[in-house]
């Protein structure tokens, strides 16, 4: 039997959150402990923001650019975070519920304890960046790209990864359940990954087309 991937922990906030009312980021914003709700906080310009204990619900960051972005004991229920530049992100017991992601780019980020749980993570990058105890549960991941990325104990249940990308990937304690990998590239990086036997057989024509296989007409 393989080793099992550790699950994520979850993040540490506390039972009391002052609520904030932000309308704008500001290169090196600081904000610890706080709620924020319904913000419109698309289209910012901002380096080096830290979010520490926050809890977010429908906030809009959408087309963001926020290099060196960083998270930690966050909760993130039914936000906008699509075509959001992170690069050199931080994220550490994380969970995102509930987000639409499509189109974000976390390239060269480090993801730790982060759980995304029935979300929208189409088109999303991230190349070479460290996921480490990640769980996607639920997602929409097609085409999305892990392009050299190094992956420890993450978990792909239950998610349409059709036409992902895994070329150049790295895995190690890593597995897949009731996920769909039709189209996928790179699956020859996928070498250790544990599956459960139904989805191996269920996905036969995968494994074929990557094995470069031809099958035969009656």
């Amino acid at each position: 039997m393989p080793p099992a991937a550790d699950p994520p922990s979850s993040p540490d906030l506390p039972d009391e959150l002052a609520r904030a009312a932000l309308n704008r980021l500001a290169a090196g914003d600081e904000q610890v402990e706080i709620e924020l709700e319904r913000a419109s906080l698309a289209e910012q310009r901002a380096a080096g923001v830290s979010l520490e204990a926050a809890r977010l619900r429908q906030v809009d960051l959408s087309s963001s650019r926020l290099e060196r972005l960083s998270l930690l004991d966050c909760e993130l229920r039914g936000c906008n975070l699509s075509n959001l530049q992170a690069g050199g992100a931080a994220l550490r017991r994380v969970v995102l519920d509930n987000c639409r992601l499509t189109g974000m780019a976390l390239a060269d980020a480090t993801l730790a304890d982060v759980t995304v749980r029935g979300c929208r993570v189409d088109l999303a990058s991230f190349a070479l960046s460290r996921l480490e105890r990640v769980t996607f549960e639920d997602c929409l991941l097609a085409q999305a790209d892990f392009l050299e990325g190094k992956l420890v104990s993450v978990r792909f249940h239950g998610c349409d990864l059709t036409r992902a990308d895994f070329r150049g990937v790295r895995l190690q304690r890593c597995e897949l359940r009731g996920s769909d990998l039709t189209g996928a590239q790179g699956i020859d990086s996928l070498r250790g990954v544990a599956m459960e036997w139904t989805d191996i057989v269920d996905m036969a024509g995968v494994w074929a087309a990557a094995l470069g296989i031809e099958v035969l007409e009656d």
